[in-house]
């Protein structure tokens, strides 16, 4: 067997699923034309600020709205404990007070050390989302899990590609 002249880059899963989604939007489009957002990563405020935590969680993530109540939602980032983690998830926001959606989002984690040895875990998190033309702010109130996971107020900055 001859090995190949060039190295195969492997996509992790969550990433895959992102662009699956990114490259079949415009298809889906013509049908339901969901919004699709571009997010950097996170800002969390953490809760016990005396542990040397990383606030700033750069990233790339995308989420794609599929009606006024659910959105899909996979990226990757870095965590609070300097590890890459990744996320496949929903939000299911059926509230609304005054422009703002209120609901959870649900998913699977990955890349926390202390948490079930960096594989993936599922969460459900209480989220707020603000929307105004080609921008959008995420907010969530990620609760502690003993000391495997610190809790935050969260904040995820994202960019509408339409409108």
């Amino acid at each position: 067997m001859t090995s190949l002249p060039f190295k195969i880059m492997t996509i992790p899963s969550p990433c895959l699923v992102a662009l699956l989604v990114f490259f079949s939007a415009p298809v889906r489009a013509e049908l339901q034309a969901p919004s699709l957002w571009l997010n950097a990563g996170f800002y969390s405020a953490h809760f016990d600020s005396g542990k040397g935590l990383r606030n700033a969680n750069p990233g790339i993530g995308l989420e794609v709205r599929i009606d006024e109540t659910w959105s899909a939602t996979a990226g990757r980032f870095i965590n609070s404990d300097n590890a890459h983690s990744n996320y496949l998830g929903a939000y299911y926001q059926p509230w609304t007070f005054q422009g703002v959606k209120l609901g959870v989002v649900g998913g699977v984690f990955n890349g926390y050390p202390r948490a079930f040895n960096g594989g993936w875990f599922p969460a459900v998190i209480p989220t707020a989302t603000l929307e105004k033309g080609r921008w959008g702010l995420n907010v969530a109130l990620v609760p502690p899990l003993k000391d495997r996971l610190y809790g935050a107020l969260s904040f995820q900055l994202k960019f509408r590609f339409q409108d």
